[in-house]
């Protein structure tokens, strides 16, 4: 299993982040995304995954909640950054007009700007939306023919939205929202739509804990062990032998990320 998106630097894994690989490998976990949501913390990312190789490789992007931090300046540093062995693809980079953290206008200069230098690089590009699907699309189109490959990551949007972005060769990052009970229940529906070379799974912790865990931790954090949970919830709502998800999951991420 391959977790695409790990938020490994976090505060809450400061610790415990040695201990924390080492329960997602006794769980099952073969692979870790680390995503890079800043300069700093792509930095930080980076150094990391150059500790664990081959189990631990990074993005390195701006988030739209730091889009405010995206400059010229910023640019080159990504640009040296996404250089490193260890950086597999450009991102997390998109939009987000939901919290609306950073002006709206510098969130889409930062996308596109990202977009171009994933289509510059031939790096794949691992993408967040949330609230702003049309204008992500508006924006994405006509770069995605520049790019190798694209993920959007932690979907929870419509069957509309999610038919565009297959439409538009997507890939699909499924989390931990699937095990919601509540907020969930779209998803659970709409992921048997998701062609099995076009899905992965992530936990994006220690972000969205899945709800249905028996035993939940006394911190509320999730972590990449709980990836094989997400995806036996995943293999139950498509219908699929959990065995057989893991492996195409696992060989869909390895092929995009060039692993």
């Amino acid at each position: 299993m391959i977790d695409i998106g790990v938020n490994l630097t976090n505060s809450q894994f400061d610790h415990d982040r040695d201990q924390a690989i080492v329960r997602a490998k006794t769980a099952g976990v073969t692979g870790l995304i680390l995503t890079g949501t800043n300069l700093a913390e792509s930095q930080a990312v980076a150094d990391y995954a150059s500790t664990e190789p081959d189990f631990c490789y990074a993005t390195a992007g701006i988030h739209p909640h730091d889009a405010t931090t995206f400059t010229e300046q910023a640019l080159t540093e990504l640009r040296e950054l996404a250089l490193r062995p260890e950086v597999v693809a450009i991102g997390e980079c998109g939009l987000d007009f939901n919290r609306d953290f950073s002006p709206r206008p510098q969130q889409e200069a930062a996308f596109e700007a990202q977009l171009a230098l994933a289509a510059e690089l031939q790096l794949p590009v691992f993408m967040h939306c949330r609230d702003a699907h049309q204008r992500f699309m508006d924006i994405l189109i006509p770069w995605r023919s520049k790019v190798p490959a694209a993920v959007l990551h932690c979907f929870t949007g419509s069957e509309a939205e999610l038919q565009d972005c297959l439409a538009l060769d997507l890939h699909i990052g499924i989390t931990g929202w699937i095990c919601d009970e509540r907020r969930g229940q779209t998803l659970q529906k709409l992921v048997s739509l998701i062609p099995a070379n076009r899905l992965m799974i992530e936990t994006d912790s220690p972000y969205l804990l899945p709800r249905d865990l028996i035993t939940k931790p006394k911190s509320r954090r999730n972590e990449p062990a709980y990836l094989p949970h997400i995806a036996q919830r995943i293999a139950a709502c498509r219908g699929d032998n959990p065995d057989q998800l893991i492996a195409e999951t696992t060989a869909t991420s390895r092929a995009f990320f060039c692993i």
